[in-house]
């Protein structure tokens, strides 16, 4: 059911065939959320007895020979920033928005409309703003792969939605990505994850962070999930990306800025990863990628973020400000000093080195990086303010690129590092450029195993 060795296809075509029910899936989520969330706390909100009906009717409509799409029946978590009818939207924040913020975007639309069993709203980092993935209003999601006793950093902002993955309470998880915040929980929880191309699905019916950057994203156990799920919910894809063969596949490998200050083990794990993918008949392709400098010293100033969520608070609910998690607070604080005119400064020095920088793609398929350059730091570390501030721009700073560019990127599982917890590999791609990105990402899935065979279980009875 549940277990790593069945991939959606395979779950779904034992719904269609009768050898398994989508309530038996549900029943399974639920106890795998009761027997974990204690110590695990992925969801704000578990819509269990909600989702059991909503199961019990998939049953019903497959067994009378209806088919609304391939997530029917399938328990899938959503990140709270997401409207869905009748699950309030906190935001991470420390009060439940207006009724009027739980009406559904397209990419919720699509998930109901296929009838997938919405298992509840995970956590997030309030307004999703910060990589780590803690919230002080309602306590942080905890690693699953944490040593008993040493609470790690589950990170963020999509900080429940890799959790509940690694819980097993859904199959599927939707998140936001604005610097990473999809792609950062994937690695640090072994998961696989996609960032999509700005634009290409709305941001509709999901609160904003930063209008300019937020993309919505999808989490999964494994890329012939995600090619799955990509597949389900994109209005282009037909059906899920075949592989590739990895012969002749041009990996870009930069030489400069993604190495800085990684850990050693990592550096390890990756350079392991791209031999053994070169030993299959991939081409390595050694590169400078320029502009990441310029644009990573416009995303320490607060990038767009900043000011954009700034905007909408003051617009929208400026009694909220002053009630701001801490860490979050620091950083919206940060826009009052900012112009317009150094608003649009930025802006230009994104979109200026974004052109710029595509011409690797002229030499290459895709770009392949550490996803993290850290391992996850422990809770009780980030208390420190200026210890939470390096950590987060660190755990942010390979990954913010790909948003910064305009690109479109993915991260999957390379192996485990000295603390014993998850590392991930990323793979960037060229605007709107998914479909390859995901072929790329299967490909290298073949080579280099499923998170099941590299990572083995996660340690949840610790």
């Amino acid at each position: 059911m549940l277990r790593a060795d069945r991939s959606l296809h395979q779950i779904a075509g034992d719904l269609r065939e009768g050898r398994l029910t989508a309530q038996a899936l549900m029943e399974e989520a639920a106890e795998r959320h009761r027997a974990t969330e204690g110590r695990l706390n992925a969801y704000k909100t578990w819509a269990g007895e909600r989702a059991r009906l909503h199961a019990q009717a998939a049953d019903m409509l497959l067994g009378s020979g209806v088919d609304l799409g391939p997530l029917m029946g399938m328990p899938v978590s959503v990140k709270d920033l997401y409207g869905v009818p009748g699950l309030p939207v906190f935001a991470g924040t420390d009060t439940a928005f207006p009724e009027s913020w739980t009406n559904p975007g397209p990419l919720v639309r699509r998930l109901q409309g296929q009838l997938g069993i919405v298992t509840g709203k995970t956590h997030t980092v309030e307004f999703a703003f910060g990589g780590l993935g803690v919230n002080a209003h309602w306590g942080s999601p905890v690693n699953p792969w944490s040593a008993p006793g040493e609470p790690r950093a589950p990170g963020g902002s999509s900080s429940g939605a890799g959790v509940s993955l690694g819980q097993g309470s859904a199959l599927v998880a939707l998140g936001t990505d604005t610097a990473g915040s999809v792609r950062i929980p994937a690695s640090l929880t072994g998961q696989v994850a996609l960032k999509t191309t700005h634009g290409r699905w709305s941001g509709e019916g999901i609160v904003p962070l930063s209008p300019s950057l937020d993309t919505p994203g999808i989490l999964c156990r494994t890329v012939e999930d995600l090619s799955f799920a990509f597949a389900a919910l994109d209005g282009s894809a037909d059906k899920p990306a075949p592989p590739r063969s990895l012969d002749g596949l041009r990996i870009g490998v930069p030489r400069n800025f993604f190495w800085d200050e990684a850990d050693a083990s990592i550096v390890e794990i990756t350079e392991a990863a791209l031999r053994k993918l070169e030993s299959k008949g991939a081409r390595l392709v050694p590169l400078e990628l320029p502009g990441c400098d310029e644009v990573i010293a416009v995303f320490q100033q607060g990038g767009l973020a900043a000011s954009e969520l700034r905007a909408f608070l003051n617009a929208r609910f400026p009694e909220r400000i002053a009630r701001l998690d801490p860490v979050v607070r620091m950083r919206v604080a940060g826009a009052d000093s900012v112009t317009a005119a150094e608003y649009l400064r930025r802006r230009a020095v994104l979109a200026e080195n974004g052109q710029r920088s595509r011409q690797a793609f002229d030499h290459c398929d895709v770009l392949m990086t550490p996803t993290v350059p850290i391992s996850p730091p422990l809770l009780s570390e980030l208390q420190d303010a200026e210890t939470y501030r390096r950590a987060n721009m660190l755990v942010l700073r390979n990954t913010a690129i790909a948003n910064l560019f305009g690109w479109c990127a993915m991260s999957l599982p390379a192996g485990l590092d000295a603390n014993a917890m998850p590392v991930g590999l990323q793979l960037i791609g060229p605007p709107l450029y998914e479909p390859g990105l995901i072929a790329a990402g299967l490909a290298t899935e073949a080579v280099l195993g499923r998170a099941a065979d590299l990572l083995g279980q996660v340690p949840l009875s610790s």
